[in-house]
């Protein structure tokens, strides 16, 4: 599946060192004007309905059931790694070693967690726990843990861990699908370390990209507010009034790296999905359409004759896929997926992202003026409806291969792969690549599991290039062709 954004770097919030993070950079400056219009007519001006529930809550503004029910499950995250320092052995055999030597050091980073039941289990995001020797978790009444990681999806960043206790305070998962732009959040967390910090703001947009997880199958479909939220949030809770959870706080967007009026959470559907397939599975599933889709602007329905710029435009379809089977074709516009409208192409990925292979779901499409139903089994990268299990083996060129477990991905810092588990006859052995070997790229694009080597290699004509690490931490290249 096509991926059609822009490239814009954001903040990641969780902290290098202390705490510091990544952010957008912001070139010049932008004002915005605001054109209030007046009905001329008084009488046809239209009365907007306000629920009682709106009008209640307006007058008596008051957050702290929410915030006191939040702040004894939302905990601190502190991530300990080392630099390895600097050691090629292959340098010392042509060189001899250096006469100096740089010594192991110690990095320390930290972030926020929300502990999701009363036996442990916490959801934070990947980049706070990635490359993680030891995690070392501190709750609201200052009880001191460490961690031990369940699994990570970079593609969504989610991550799940869990400490060793029992009866612990928890939030309930709300419904980020019923959360209103302009209702009241709060974003809870350890920003600078400040433990239970509680800030508070509105939902400004939801199903926003900003592109800064930078994979292909990467699902953005974030939760803006302004709420403030600063380095050491991440992996914090956003909550609604009720106190129950509708995000994990994720990142900003900031010309410095602390917050500058833009926050962005997972939402809860994505989040509580990944947490449910890493418990079930030990592994994400994730289902795809089988179709390259773009954004319905006026230029693109005017030049392909869709007479409505709601929906996503299917500018081609994956023959033997999904859609395909299902009779959706190329120019047809996806309007809903079951009963949800999908007006953008983040919106359409946070709905199917919610779904498993094998699901079966109602699409609804516009095809020329006329809307239609159709019925979808969604299907793996593979195009395949099964599921996938953590510890799949995989056969190439007689070779095994499985994904890398989470545990040993944090231990080496990187992000995932596919271990090489035997090697047999064939090209991998003629390239000279060991047993244990861990793939990280092939041909420059990031492989974190099987489902996205396999994806690679179905595509795959010509010369291999191939990175990767040994567990020792020698990080190895190897070329051939097919």
């Amino acid at each position: 599946m096509k991926r059609i954004f822009e490239f814009i770097l954001a903040s990641i919030l969780g902290g290098v060192i202390t705490i510091s993070g990544y952010f957008i950079l912001i070139k010049e400056k932008t004002t915005q004007s605001v054109v209030l219009t007046q009905n001329e007519n008084p009488s046809e001006a239209k009365q907007v309905q306000v629920s009682q529930k709106a009008e209640t809550f307006a007058s008596n503004l008051n957050f702290t059931y929410a915030a006191e029910k939040t702040v004894h499950a939302v905990v601190h995250v502190k991530v300990r790694s080392q630099y390895a320092g600097y050691d090629n052995p292959f340098y010392n055999f042509l060189f001899g070693k250096p006469n100096y030597q740089v010594e192991p050091a110690p990095i320390v980073s930290a972030g926020s967690g929300v502990i999701i039941s009363n036996d442990g289990y916490i959801v934070t995001n990947n980049h706070v726990i990635e490359g993680a020797d030891m995690l070392e978790v501190t709750l609201n009444d200052k009880r001191t843990y460490t961690a031990q990681v369940i699994g990570a999806d970079p593609t969504t960043d989610i991550a799940l861990i869990k400490i060793n206790e029992k009866d612990l305070p928890y939030l309930d998962w709300g419904n980020s699908d019923d959360l209103k732009v302009g209702e009241w959040v709060l974003a809870v967390g350890n920003p600078f370390n400040l433990a239970s910090t509680v800030t508070a703001g509105i939902v400004s947009a939801k199903a926003r990209s900003i592109n800064i997880l930078n994979k292909s199958t990467a699902i953005e479909a974030f939760i803006q507010t302004d709420a403030a939220v600063n380095p050491g949030n991440s992996g914090g809770a956003l909550v609604d009034t009720d106190g129950k959870l509708v995000g994990i706080n994720t990142a900003i967007a900031s010309p410095t790296g602390a917050f500058s009026g833009y926050s962005f959470a997972v939402p809860q559907k994505l989040a509580q999905k990944i947490v449910n397939d890493l418990l079930e599975y030990g592994t994400v599933q994730r289902a795809f359409i089988g179709v390259s889709i773009a954004e319905v602007t006026s230029p693109i329905a005017k030049q392909n004759g869709v007479t409505s710029t709601k929906g996503v435009y299917v500018s081609d379809v994956a023959s033997g896929g999904a859609a395909a089977d299902a009779g959706i074709r190329g120019g047809d516009v996806i309007l809903k997926i079951k009963d949800a409208e999908v007006n953008s192409t983040s919106e359409l990925q946070e709905q199917i992202g919610q779904y498993r292979p094998g699901d079966q779901i109602n699409v609804t499409i516009l095809r020329g003026d006329k809307d239609k139903t159709v019925l979808l089994t969604l299907r793996n990268i593979e195009g395949k409806t099964d599921i996938v299990k953590a510890d799949e083996i995989f056969e190439l060129f007689g070779t095994k291969f499985k994904t890398i477990p989470a545990t040993d991905a944090n231990k080496l810092r990187i992000k995932g792969g596919v271990q090489v588990v035997s090697v047999g006859e064939g090209k991998f052995r003629s390239a000279g690549i060991k047993e244990g070997f861990i793939i990280t790229s092939v041909n420059r694009r990031g492989i974190y599991d099987l489902q996205d080597f396999r994806l690679v290699f179905n595509n795959l004509e010509g010369g291999i290039y191939i990175e990767g690490v040994y567990p020792n931490g020698i990080s190895a290249y190897y070329a051939f062709g097919i």
